[in-house]
């Protein structure tokens, strides 16, 4: 219970940083309570036995709010928990509160939230990341143990990178997404925010696997993760995209301390080769028409009829009355995405954008594909710069989806990605090194993730 104090504690003591939207104070002490004496009989504990967990806003659980970061859906209240939330709290852990976001989970910074921009905890005029910034400012800043959130294009690794934590994006199918309110529904799963990849590895362990919900989770058996990522020497096949290392807009100096981490795991034994990839400029074009056509079909439920908010306006036919709730409800980035996925997939535009999109999706899966043949893992940087100033590329939608071009690759294909934090830069702030696997490949992703994470704790 002390545990669930200091927490609670620490959140009203930094609130500043507006990391959550709502704390289950009083649900969460009496959960302790509940866990403690169930410690003091001598009953066999849950894996997450009194681990206190934040999730993010667009993470149902059921009987408290969930609102995705809008208006739209203020002060909705879930019905059923997800099934994350339920195998949370089936291995005792305790949910702590709901974690603030972009609006429906589109953004690469937090500031598109109805309910204000996170802060990052290292310089609070900085961002955090996004979507998932609420998430990765509560580990960073000692606000929960762990955190959940949702990772479409990088939102579980942008903000991971930007506040210095782990920040792990499963294969896709490998966690239930019942309960996360969608963005793109082919590329959207859940990830995890953690200290350390033991702890990323062990929350791995208890969220993932097969669910009669969600058709689209996989039925491959779930390692036990935490017990298979223990110390090893072992030596890996490693690939770099070169374009990725000579891409323009990537910071200098994020850029060299890749090319020595190269150098050192070279010398350490590892096989570190770079190969071509031609089609880096093509990827974040390619996710934006694909996840935005998904997002103008996925939101097209919030009509302020079923739920969510409705416009005040009386005697309006219900043209009048969608149109209306939909422009109050919605936020301005939430609103680009809506048009520009309407519009891909309008007639006349549908297989110029569209089906070329999914066509070019195709050969990164089969690019991927030849890759993991011959190498175990890809690394890059997670992000081509570090933590921007709040407001700095608000105005410069171009600039702000850069901030993807690293990560969403992972995310086209299905692939397992971590960010871990092994890197500072000399404006003070942290970056990470993007690590990918092949398909359900988790097990050597937190394998090698863990043996370079142990080798910065003994070489910082």
């Amino acid at each position: 219970m002390e545990a669930v104090r200091y927490y609670v504690a620490s959140i009203a003591t930094n609130k500043h940083l507006n990391a959550y939207l709502e704390v289950f104070t009083e649900e969460a002490i009496a959960m302790a309570e509940s866990l403690d004496a169930k410690r003091q009989s001598g009953t066999p504990l849950g894996k997450l036995h009194g681990v206190v967990v934040g999730i993010k806003d667009v993470i149902c659980y059921k009987g408290h709010k969930v609102s995705a970061g809008s208006k739209i859906l203020e002060n909705f209240q879930s019905i059923y928990h997800a099934t994350v939330v339920e195998k949370l709290l089936q291995e005792e852990a305790i949910i702590i509160g709901r974690q603030n976001c972009d609006e429906f989970a589109m953004g690469s910074s937090n500031e598109n939230s109805a309910y204000g921009a996170v802060k990052n905890a290292i310089d609070n005029s900085r961002v955090p990341g996004g979507s998932s910034g609420g998430s990765a400012v509560s580990v960073q800043a000692g606000l929960s143990m762990i955190s959940l959130g949702s990772d479409t294009g990088g939102s579980v690794r942008q903000p991971a990178d930007f506040c210095g934590v782990v920040g792990l994006k499963p294969s896709y199918g490998r966690i239930s997404r019942y309960g996360l309110i969608a963005y793109a529904s082919s590329f959207d799963q859940i990830g995890i925010f953690a200290l350390t990849v033991e702890d990323a590895a062990l929350v791995l362990e208890v969220i993932a696997g097969a669910d009669d919900y969600d058709s689209t989770v996989s039925v491959t058996p779930v390692p036990d993760y935490s017990k298979s990522i223990l110390p090893s020497q072992k030596k890996y096949r490693i690939a770099y995209f070169k374009q990725a290392l000579e891409h323009a807009g990537l910071d200098s100096e994020i850029k060299n301390s890749i090319l020595t981490l190269i150098q050192t795991l070279q010398l350490q034994g590892h096989t570190v080769e770079p190969i071509e990839f031609d089609l880096l400029d093509q990827i974040v074009p390619t996710y934006y028409v694909l996840t935005t056509a998904e997002a103008s079909s996925n939101l097209s439920r919030f009509d302020g009829v079923r739920y969510g908010y409705r416009a005040p306006i009386e005697n309006a036919d219900l043209n009048e009355l969608y149109k209306a709730s939909r422009t109050a409800g919605f936020g301005k980035e939430v609103q680009r995405r809506i048009l520009l996925g309407t519009f891909v997939l309008s007639a006349g535009y549908f297989d110029a954008y569209f089906t070329k999109a999914q066509q070019v999706r195709r050969i990164l899966l089969n690019k991927s594909t030849e890759v993991f043949k011959q190498y175990d893992a890809i690394i890059s940087p997670t992000v081509p710069f570090t933590a921007f100033k709040i407001g700095e590329k608000s105005s410069d939608q171009v600039a702000m989806f850069l901030a993807d071009i690293y990560t969403v690759f992972a995310n086209l294909v299905g692939i397992p990605g971590i960010s871990i934090p092994l890197f500072q830069h000399t404006n003070g702030l942290p970056f990470g090194l993007q690590i990918m696997t092949n398909q359900f490949a988790e097990t050597t992703l937190l394998q090698l993730s863990n043996q370079l994470m142990q080798s910065k704790a003994i070489n910082p």
